[in-house]
């Protein structure tokens, strides 16, 4: 592969304009790339028309006007559909040169979308998850697992560098979605801990709201304490900074994950049916951190 690094005058592509996506556009932009997006509600545009980025018709139009295209998706079919569908990336004939991947996606269906994406268009696949939610996306301050050939993924990371502090190369394409499954483990099980934390510290007659300062700087503290708990004792889930169900859909592939690996983790999976049974009681489209609400607090 060759060793090109996209730098100042990458063009760049962005399928996805979701709670994450439409930062990722704004901070790109921001730094002076044009950037070219598609997303399946034509009617997200409306939150980045304004920062100059360009709209198409279709991943493909995506695909054809860029050098590098991002993906910021709901999951594996998601991602295969803009890869190699109708309209997919593969139908926009020659033009970018790299994928990467942002959406949180199975290692599996990384694989081998991959392998026929690349027989189909040629073109270098970095995987590259991400954590740390809107703002941090649009200050530049996103984790990013990544995985890929070491040359592809020293290509992408000036872009990378446009948008997270902290990037880190697992190794070889899948990598970053396997750490992120690690990821969300840790997460999932945070959320559903933060609201029995509340439950129990209010049934016990303190004040809820002192912890996180009283906590800071301990063992105990971490920024699921410090940002999601303090958001459950505000009640503050409107507008929502993530929807339950991407958690939910996250918290699925875990599962699966550690079931195909063989593994007995009564802790996360008790946690994973306690997220699920919030998620998909009506609650799909809630902040993910108002799971506290299950709980009556």
């Amino acid at each position: 592969m060759s060793t090109e690094r996209f730098g100042d005058s990458a063009r760049i592509g962005l399928v996805g304009l979701g709670i994450m996506g439409a930062p990722i556009a704004q901070r790109v932009r921001e730094k002076g790339h044009p950037v070219t997006a598609w997303n399946l509600e034509p009617e997200r545009f409306e939150l980045v028309r304004d920062d100059g980025v360009v709209w198409v018709d279709s991943p493909a139009d995506v695909w054809a006007a860029c050098d590098v295209a991002f993906v910021c998706v709901l999951g594996d079919p998601a991602l295969e559909g803009v890869c190699l569908g109708e309209r997919g990336f593969a139908r926009g004939g020659k033009g970018a040169r790299m994928l990467v991947d942002l959406s949180t996606s199975s290692p599996e269906a990384t694989l081998r979308i991959a392998r026929d994406f690349a027989a189909a268009a040629g073109a270098g696949w970095v995987d590259a998850p991400m954590s740390g939610g809107p703002l941090a996306a649009r200050e530049g301050n996103l984790t990013l697992m990544i995985g890929g050939e070491r040359e592809a993924c020293d290509a992408v990371m000036p872009l990378l560098s446009l948008i997270a502090s902290n990037v880190t190369r697992m190794g070889d394409l899948g990598a970053g979605q396997t750490a992120k499954i690690l990821n969300q483990a840790i997460v999932g099980v945070n959320y559903v801990l933060m609201a029995e934390l509340l439950k129990t510290a209010t049934a016990a007659g303190i004040d809820p709201a002192l912890l996180p300062g009283a906590l800071k700087g301990g063992m105990a503290d971490s920024t699921i304490l410090q940002r999601i708990y303090t958001q459950m004792v505000a009640q503050d889930f409107d507008p929502p900074r993530s929807y339950a169900r991407q958690l939910d859909k996250d918290l699925k592939s875990v599962l699966h994950f550690v079931h195909d690996l063989g593994l007995d983790l009564p802790v996360l999976e008790t946690a994973i049916a306690r997220y699920r049974g919030w998620a998909q009681d009506g609650n799909e489209m809630r902040d993910s951190a108002s799971v506290s609400r299950a709980y009556g607090v």
